[in-house]
């Protein structure tokens, strides 16, 4: 059985005839779209995924900062600049 990554569920169907009262109720949390019981999408309104993106971007800054902390590094002078 797949793992559900969301607490709130609906069918194809249900999203098909009910999309506004759905977002509605996620109240901004993911939604998981069910195709024959098995997740087939996630929904996410328009700010979690903003707020996801921005996170993989911090993660992102966060190894570059380890990878670059042990150098090399080049001397400059603030007069040179």
């Amino acid at each position: 059985m797949d793992a559900v990554l969301s607490h709130f569920t609906v069918s194809v169907t249900e999203l098909k005839r009910n999309y506004a009262d759905i977002l509605r109720r996620a109240d901004d949390a993911p939604v998981a779209v069910l195709n024959h019981n098995r997740p087939e999408a996630y929904l996410l309104p328009a700010s979690h995924y903003e707020r996801l993106m921005a996170y993989l971007e911090d993660l992102e800054d966060a190894k570059l900062v380890r990878e670059r902390a042990d150098g090399p590094f080049i001397e400059v002078n603030l007069d040179d600049l």
